[in-house]
């Protein structure tokens, strides 16, 4: 596969299987295709009956190359308002998976979304007082990075204005963080992962293949992806190199199949070699659907 140029774009693409989540924990029917949520609207129209999936940006905590945001899907009702329902499933915090690493949020509980507008690939969006309560400087920049990220997963939105009450924001959080204009992806880089799959999402359906795309920052650019089945059995295991690596963040596509006879919830496992003894070391696991191939 030709490299990859670097980009700070989202990897997500409309109507991939990555945009389908997995069935229930508690053993729900087998994922279904789904509309996407490519573009971006402010406007509150619905469709009932109907759903759409769209992504929220949480938190894995752990070693400083592990935490950082992680993808996650949710089912809301159809609207052309996805970018607001992104925002709705955000400050609605996250939804912990049984046996999964456990996710957390930087959001404080009670900010509400006051407005929400989008134009010329900017969204603008207007948040309560309660957003920047208990905001030192390293909270402040994950709870601004989880909106950059939901926002910015629509292809009609390349950066985000923030407001409190109204008041556009340029220094944020008790630590004066300082927001010199709308935020890019591109602003909150140090909020990733040493390896950051962006694609598939956490508790996703992947397909088979599965197509793997992210933003690492490794030696030498070159990584290992691991598809894990129910029982623990290492189905793939696979050589992934970046655009980038050594100091440099870059991008990473990859199709990695499988073999497994039943559909199942299993591990996508993003991961490096230590260089002293070849042990697995900066683990990122996410919950997957895995499926036979088609």
């Amino acid at each position: 596969m030709p490299p990859q140029p670097a980009s700070t774009s989202p990897s997500v693409e409309p109507g991939g299987p990555d945009l389908t989540p997995g069935p229930s924990i508690a053993g729900g029917p087998t994922p279904s295709a789904v509309p996407s949520a490519g573009s971006a609207s402010a406007s509150p129209t619905a469709s009932p009956g109907s759903t759409v999936v769209v992504r929220a940006y949480f938190l894995v905590d752990g070693q400083q190359d592990v935490a950082g945001l992680v993808p996650t899907l949710r089912n809301v009702p159809d609207t052309q308002a996805v970018a607001r329902a992104a925002m709705g499933a955000l400050l609605g915090g996250p939804v912990q998976r049984p046996g999964a690493v456990t996710l957390s949020t930087s959001i404080p509980a009670g900010t509400s979304l006051l407005d929400l507008t989008i134009r010329n690939g900017i969204a603008t969006v207007d948040l309560s007082r309660d957003f920047e309560s208990d905001s030192g400087s390293a909270s402040s920049r994950s709870r601004l990075a989880q909106v950059v990220y939901t926002l910015t997963q629509f292809t009609g939105v390349r950066s985000v204005l923030f407001q409190v009450e109204g008041r556009t924001v340029t220094t944020f959080g008790s630590e004066g963080v300082v927001l010199d204009g709308p935020q890019a992806r591109a602003d909150f880089v140090d909020q990733l992962p040493s390896i950051f799959v962006d694609r598939p999402a956490f508790g996703a359906a992947i397909g088979n293949p599965s197509r793997v795309t992210g933003t690492a920052d490794v030696f030498e650019a070159t990584f290992l992806v691991s598809v894990i089945d129910g029982a623990g059995h290492v189905l793939a295991d696979q050589q992934v190199m970046a655009t980038c690596g050594s100091g440099c963040r870059g991008t990473f596509d990859a199709t990695v199949s499988y073999r497994v006879s039943k559909a199942q919830w299993g591990t996508l496992r993003a991961y490096n070699r230590s260089a002293q003894d070849g042990s697995p070391e900066s683990i990122r696991d996410y919950p997957v659907w895995l499926t036979p191939a088609g």
